[in-house]
This record gives C-alpha cells, sequence and structure tokens, in this order.
C-alpha cells in the first residue's frame, strides 16, 4: 500500500525522546523554551513564538488573543478542514464561510468582501496545499475594513512568500506540527507573531490563564501564588513533544524539504501534460508541499479514486466545504466555485518516505484510469 501520509521520525527522535525521559520531567519546560527560540530564528522577522499542543489550539489562541469573542464574525474560506472552523467557534463566534479561487483554491477577496457585517472582526486566510497566493493583498483588504489576520499556515510551514518566511511577516501565524504536516512534534502546533501583546496572551492561556505561568514552567519551577484573569486552557507542548519538535527542524533543510519539493515536481512533471488535469501550482520555488491536491475533471474524480484504491494507493479528498456541514449551515449559502471544487479534487501521496517510483506507479494508474 502506497500510503496518502505518514510520519517519517527515527532513531533521533527516539534519542530525544528518551533523553526527555531519562531527565525525569515530562511537562512544558526548558525544551519547550529551546523549541520556540529556535523556530523564532528559524522564521526570523524577529517574531516571538508560542508552542501549544495542537494547531487547532493555535488559531483558538490566536483568535482569543487579538480579541475574537462571542457574537463577533470571522471570514473563512470554506475550502480548509473543519479545524479552521472549530477555533471560531469555541471563542463563541462565527465562522462566515466564504468562496475560493477556482485556479488556487484560496480565500475569493471579492466574496469575502460582500459578507462582511458590523459584526466581522477578523480573516483567516488559509494556506491550502501550502500555497500563500497574494497575501499581500488579504493584508491591504484587512486594513481597509479593520480586520485583524490571523494565518492559518498549516500546511506552509517553512515556505516563503517574496523571499520571506511565512511566520516572518504579518499580523499573527499559526503553524501545525501534527504527525503528518512538514515537520512534527507528535502532536503539536505555534502561534507565531510580532505583537508582543498577542503572545503574552496566548502563553498566559495556554496554561489556563495562569498570569506569567510560563516563565516560571521554563525555569523548572511552578507558580502556586497566582491571578486569572481571563479564560484560559490546557493546550501548553511537553518537553516531549518539543524534543521531537528539534529533531525535525534540524532535519528539516537537510532531507525532509528536499524530499518534498523533488516529489511534487516529478508528480507535476507527470501529469502536467494530461487534459483532465489541472494542478493548483506548478511554481514550487517558494513552497514546501504538504499534501498534493489535483482536480480531475469531466466527472472522472471517482473513477480514478476507485482506480488508485484498487491497486493500493492512497488516496484524500482535501476538504469538504465546511458550509455543507450541518454545523456550519448545511449548505444554506451556496458556494459554487468550492462545490465544484469539491467534485473534482483528489489529493495524492506525499510525504518523505515516498519514492520517486511510488509517484511513477501513481501517475500510471491516473493515466490508465483517464483513458
Amino acid at each position: 500500500m502506497i500510503r496518502l501520509s505518514r510520519s517519517l521520525v527515527g532513531e533521533m527522535e527516539i534519542e530525544a525522546v528518551a533523553t526527555i525521559i531519562r531527565r525525569g520531567f515530562l511537562g512544558m519546560g526548558a525544551e519547550a523554551q529551546c523549541f520556540e527560540q529556535e523556530l523564532a530564528s528559524f522564521i526570523g522577522g524577529g517574531v516571538s513564538v508560542a508552542c501549544v499542543n495542537t494547531g487547532t489550539s493555535a488559531l483558538h489562541l490566536a483568535l482569543q488573543a487579538v480579541g475574537v469573542g462571542p457574537g463577533d464574525e470571522v471570514l473563512v474560506p470554506t475550502l480548509t478542514y473543519v479545524a479552521t472552523f472549530q477555533a471560531v467557534s469555541a471563542c463563541g463566534a462565527v465562522p462566515v464561510a466564504c468562496d475560493v479561487s477556482e485556479n488556487t483554491g484560496l480565500l475569493d477577496l471579492s466574496d469575502a468582501g460582500k459578507r462582511i457585517t458590523p459584526k466581522t472582526r477578523a480573516v483567516i486566510p488559509v494556506h491550502y496545499a501550502s500555497f500563500t497566493g497574494d497575501i499581500g493583498a488579504v493584508y491591504a483588504f484587512a486594513g481597509s475594513h479593520g480586520l485583524r489576520v490571523v494565518e492559518d499556515a498549516a500546511h506552509a510551514f517553512g515556505c516563503e512568500f517574496k523571499g520571506k518566511r511565512v511566520g516572518s511577516f504579518g499580523d499573527v501565524v499559526c503553524f501545525s506540527f501534527d504527525g503528518i504536516k512538514n515537520i512534527t512534534s507528535g502532536e503539536g502546533g505555534a502561534v507565531v507573531s510580532a505583537d508582543g501583546q498577542v503572545i503574552a496572551k496566548v502563553q498566559d492561556a495556554r496554561l489556563l490563564g495562569v498570569q506569567k505561568d510560563t516563565e516560571k514552567r521554563f525555569r523548572g519551577e511552578r507558580s502556586w501564588d497566582f491571578d486569572v484573569t481571563e479564560q484560559g486552557w490546557r493546550y501548553h507542548m511537553s518537553d516531549i513533544m518539543a524534543a521531537i519538535g528539534r529533531v525535525q527542524l534540524k532535519r528539516f533543510e537537510r532531507d525532509l524539504k528536499p524530499a518534498r519539493v523533488s516529489l511534487a515536481e516529478h508528480y507535476i512533471r507527470k501529469l502536467q501534460g494530461l487534459s483532465q488535469i489541472r494542478l493548483f501550482g506548478a511554481d514550487l520555488s517558494a513552497v514546501v508541499p504538504h499534501i498534493m491536491p489535483i482536480r480531475i475533471l469531466g466527472g472522472k474524480r471517482d473513477i480514478v479514486r476507485a482506480a488508485l484504491l484498487e491497486n493500493d494507493i492512497e488516496a484524500g479528498l482535501h476538504y469538504k466545504p465546511n458550509h455543507l456541514l450541518s454545523k456550519f449551515g448545511h449548505g444554506a449559502v451556496k458556494l459554487p466555485v468550492a462545490e465544484k471544487l469539491y467534485n473534482e479534487i483528489l489529493s495524492l501521496p506525499l510525504h518523505p518516505g515516498l519514492t520517486v517510483s511510488d509517484v511513477d506507479r501513481v501517475a500510471g494508474v491516473i493515466e490508465r484510469a483517464l483513458v
């Protein structure tokens, strides 16, 4: 079976975890602090980083930190994993589903503009399939309407926009480090910002709202006489997770990034000549691809998917538009581009454990299925 995605961890990660276990402290401490510092250095731009237990937690805390609360509205492209919408609703706010561009799967700003109301507080651009699109236009849009920007960069760790790493500029950026992302900490995520007030709020909120508890935990201490003024959550990252993440970060430029880029480029070479295939992007110069979605035209997506499964090749659907889910409207609003894409998209296997021969095998099955 050629798997759709998988973690790529080995002896270095195992030894890093074993070291933490031998130390006898497994919670959030010095290892998490080191991971945050190393991430900030890697991303650049003078940003600060607050690590948490999942990418969803990162989005939730980021939204809370910029002031999104009950009754507020947040603009979100409907073509994203449900985590993005759940992070908004976790704040008591309303995720407002917006349509996407047919060519990129990214937020359609013209559609988003029609959905602004006096209750709109923020916009979440989602870097679908690791592409940022024209993120500058998103910031211009947000600025003209007085909105905060919380980037869902779960797919985009290590990617760039105009020569700058995602996370090194802008308002607030959230990454995911779950088992199949560009780097993993087993589970985990991070909030990145140059806004010190946002980071301070996230640091407190990830530890149940206990003020300044982060500083003490990094020193191996605990808060006993403390105050809490805002709602908090148990969202912090453990040292075990941070230990895995630190190794993965060291490996990123050396082997994880080159493998992903090389495999995606090989897919593009094999598929771009097929008339019934459309790609979301062929220029990977600034992209470290997390997933490999393609569009299959002519109503043949399910035929291709079945052929792949028959040949022991997993395939995915990234994603069912959220406005079609019962919790988020059950299709009450019509977003025609996203609905069209949902019937065409198919994600192909992509992870650093894949080989060029595997890609050839996948492409061959697709080509035969489209005859």
